[in-house]
């Protein structure tokens, strides 16, 4: 007779700071009060439970931008979780800052990618194993590339670069630890759910790899997806939710037996209060109220940002005001620096700094008619319209016109201020300093290549300032209703 335990495993990702409860339908839901307390309640009525994070657990609210994440690892360790990976946005305080915050840290964090060039050391301990009612679980922490945008201004810092390297570093692991007696294995990835399929198909069975928990793409689930015997999952973004998988593991075989999965909405039907999370909240949120209730500007009425994949009324304004306040010929901005679906009519810095949360630099640049053509045909190519693809996607400032044809991948026209864009003309661009720095990757131009163009400058230590200026200078903002992007076939 085979012998069997149970085993709960509670998980999240991409919280990105979404602290407090939101009312949908005259329905609160959400927010960390109510998932501690669905976490608590689990606990109490399963004999084995383990709760992880998979990554991205910072930026995204004034609470956790404000205090530089030192308020989301406070809030994090009362949610007490067993094991956290990175995910991109722990990067964005800056490395020695995220060094910093893992000594703040109750929890463990697992990364198997980072490492310092000169002596292969890796920056943190590459998995864990949890031992629980005689189990011993393996959790191994898998990060997205995008890392490399932010570790470029690290010259000493490295990470895997691809799936394949995943894999390669997953097996690694795997055979170092076959004589450790694991019952299962957990990959807690950050790397978006297609790449966790392309991971779990390139996984040789006998690894052992049981689950893999993931993150970065925001990818809502109604059941697991099952890749080479391997169920894949994730639990969308924020806190509405929480994942649940209930295992039953074969202790003598050293794998799943059987598993059910569903996605728990966090809701007041399922999930009770946590009274001492609410009290470390509202003493955060009462410092950020005080310093960001003041006024900046008003707009005629709410401008909206409904997708990243898309040209939009904020993202259009956005990119206009900094393109107008830098005086360049184009801003490129990145439509994921946009964190929230609407701006107005009203706009407090509380308002502002939630939208536009990121803290970086912005370069201008040179870019011939040429590279400006072959960029808008990358960022308009097949995949980014793919709503399971992380692409990145840009807002354009005014004065720039595309039309493109999907049906033949073709440019029909590209103007500048009105007139047609010409191979060896140049343009001023300006472009925050994650995107810039990976051109290459995001627009298929290198930045090596545009600094043949001519110098290269920091125009701005922080784009965010230079939007606040401009937001304080003009008393109404109206949008200048110029189309930017027009799309066929």
């Amino acid at each position: 007779m085979k012998r069997t335990k149970k085993l709960t495993l509670l998980h999240s990702n991409d919280m990105h700071g979404d602290f407090l409860a939101e009312k949908v339908n005259e329905t609160l839901v959400g927010g960390v009060s109510r998932l501690s307390g669905y976490i608590n309640k689990v606990r109490c009525e399963e004999k084995n439970v383990l709760y992880t994070i998979a990554g991205d657990m910072f930026q995204g609210s004034l609470i956790d931008s404000e205090f530089l994440g030192i308020s989301t690892i406070e809030i994090v360790n009362l949610l007490a979780p067993d094991v956290v990976t990175l995910g991109n946005h722990e990067l964005d305080y800056g490395l020695a800052h995220l060094l910093f915050l893992e000594k703040c840290a109750s929890f463990p964090i697992v990364n198997a990618n980072m490492y310092i060039k000169l002596n292969g050391v890796r920056l943190f301990s590459p998995c864990l194993i949890r031992e629980i009612d005689g189990m011993r679980i393996l959790f191994i922490g898998i990060l997205t590339e995008e890392v490399l945008a932010h570790t470029k201004k690290e010259g000493l810092i490295g990470t895997l670069i691809d799936v394949e390297d995943a894999a390669t570093e997953v097996a690694r692991i795997c055979d170092a630890y076959r004589t450790e007696d694991i019952d299962c294995t957990v990959l807690l990835t950050h790397i978006g759910f297609e790449n966790d399929k392309k991971l779990a198909a390139l996984l040789d069975p006998s690894l052992g790899v049981d689950i893999i928990i993931g993150g970065h793409s925001h990818t809502w689930l109604a059941a697991p997806c099952v890749v080479n015997g391997i169920p894949i999952v994730q639990a969308a973004v924020g806190t509405d939710q929480i994942g649940r998988f209930d295992l039953t593991i074969d202790t003598d075989l050293n794998c799943l037996d059987s598993y059910n999965w569903q996605l728990i909405p966090i809701t007041p039907e399922n999930c009770p209060r946590d009274p001492a999370l609410e009290s470390l909240i509202r003493r955060y949120k009462r410092t950020t109220d005080e310093k960001y209730s003041r006024i900046l500007t008003r707009f005629p009425r709410a401008y909206t940002h409904p997708g990243r994949k898309m040209e939009t009324e904020l993202g259009n304004l956005l990119a206009e005001c900094l393109r107008e306040q830098l005086d360049v010929d184009l801003m490129l901005l990145a439509s994921g620096s946009i964190r929230q679906p609407s701006l107005g009519p009203i706009v407090t810095l509380k308002d502002f700094v939630e939208v536009f949360p990121f803290e970086d630099a912005v370069f201008e640049f040179r870019m011939t008619g040429s590279q400006l053509r072959r960029a808008a045909a990358f960022l308009l190519r097949d995949a980014s319209f793919d709503p399971h693809a992380h692409t990145e996607w840009y807002q354009f400032s005014r004065g720039f016109y595309c039309e493109y044809d999907r049906a033949s991948h073709t440019i029909l026209s590209l103007k500048m201020n009105g007139s047609d864009v010409t191979d060896d003309a140049l343009y001023s661009v300006t472009m925050q300093e994650y995107h810039f720095l990976s051109m290459d990757r995001f627009l298929d131009v290198p930045h090596e290549e545009v600094a043949k163009n001519g110098p290269v400058r920091k125009v701005a230590t922080l784009a965010r300032n230079v939007l606040e200026e401009y937001f304080v200078a003009n008393d109404l903002i109206t949008l200048d209703g110029e189309r930017r992007l027009v799309i066929t076939g």
